[in-house]
């Protein structure tokens, strides 16, 4: 598999209906994460069933207005990619969005891929009248990068917050972005 993050590869926003029929590429994309070592959420190995289970209950979030999904698409039409916003359902957190499982596949790393995923859930957000994202990530990873190359702030560290695809607890550090004015 191949990929590149430039224009040969599209970003597309995903309704609910499309992320349960693509379950099956999605989960092979979440399994080479896990695979390669982030943390994600998942101990490793990932089993394909599980993943597809995982990402069939975020069709039914993303259908229910509660998950927003993009995914970068090679030109063979391979999911190489993905990233979430999750909207809270408090009153007063209608401004803010979570940036989850921002994910790209071992074959289409280090070509800008990340940051345009990045940068399409910024703009859409924004777009959506939200005027604050936050995330966490591992600490230490090379997530933390892009994160501060792209003008988030890191709010933090809280250590052993999550254990790695290995099973060893690793801090995680929070960042938060502003948006619009």
């Amino acid at each position: 598999m191949s990929a590149r993050g430039d224009a040969a590869t599209r970003v597309e926003r995903w309704d609910g209906t499309r992320v349960r029929d693509r379950a099956d590429d999605l989960a092979a994309l979440l399994a080479d994460t896990v695979a390669s070592g982030a943390s994600v959420g998942f101990l490793a190995p990932l089993g394909h069933a599980q993943a597809v289970a995982w990402w069939r209950e975020r069709a039914e979030a993303t259908a229910a207005g509660r998950l927003a999904v993009w995914a970068a698409l090679d030109p063979r039409d391979r999911v190489t990619g993905t990233v979430g916003l999750a909207y809270p359902d408090k009153p007063n957190s209608r401004h803010r969005a979570e940036l989850v499982k921002l994910m790209v596949h071992r074959c289409a790393r280090g070509q800008g891929l990340g940051r345009r995923l990045l940068t399409t859930a910024e703009q859409a957000a924004a777009a959506d009248g939200r005027t604050l994202l936050h995330l966490d990530t591992e600490t230490g990873s090379p997530a933390e990068e892009l994160y501060r190359s792209a003008g988030w702030t890191r709010a933090g560290t809280i250590p052993d917050y999550a254990a790695s695809p290995a099973g060893v607890l690793r801090p995680t550090t929070l960042y938060y972005k502003r948006l619009g004015g």
